[in-house]
């Protein structure tokens, strides 16, 4: 996914501010559930997919102008989880990369089996590890 650092990115040194980093991660995975044909505002009106957990390693700024792209991996399927990989690249060098985890939420709130179709969907993109919880 492409994403050019916008002034409302930037903090007054014109870095990116690191939130505006996990906006731009969510957009990202957003853009992969619509890739998958799971867009999130059809997706969410019977469950959700909350991020549980997320770790990010900042190796090197980014500054207003910049042209960033982001890659996002599948690392791990499970019953009810989903594994990813978040990297973003600008002229070659790495910005970030962050691994997060994903949850299936039921309407009621709680932790549930992802959808056959969206499993079916996801199951082609996972890489480096066997599926399962």
């Amino acid at each position: 996914m492409a994403q050019k650092v916008l002034f409302k990115h930037c903090d007054p040194a014109g870095i990116v501010f690191y939130p505006r980093y996990f906006e731009m991660i969510n957009d990202c995975v957003e853009a992969f559930f619509d890739y998958l044909g799971h867009p999130f505002e059809v997706l969410h009106r019977t469950g959700a997919v909350p991020t549980a957990e997320i770790s990010t390693r900042f190796t090197a700024p980014s500054r207003h102008g910049d042209h960033l792209t982001l890659g996002l991996d599948v690392t791990r399927l499970g019953r009810s989880s989903l594994g990813l990989t978040v990297t973003a690249r600008c002229a070659g060098e790495t910005r970030f990369t962050a691994s997060a985890t994903l949850v299936y939420i039921s309407p009621e709130g709680r932790p549930a089996p992802w959808p056959e179709a969206l499993r079916a969907s996801l199951e082609p993109h996972v890489k480096g590890q066997e599926n399962g919880e």
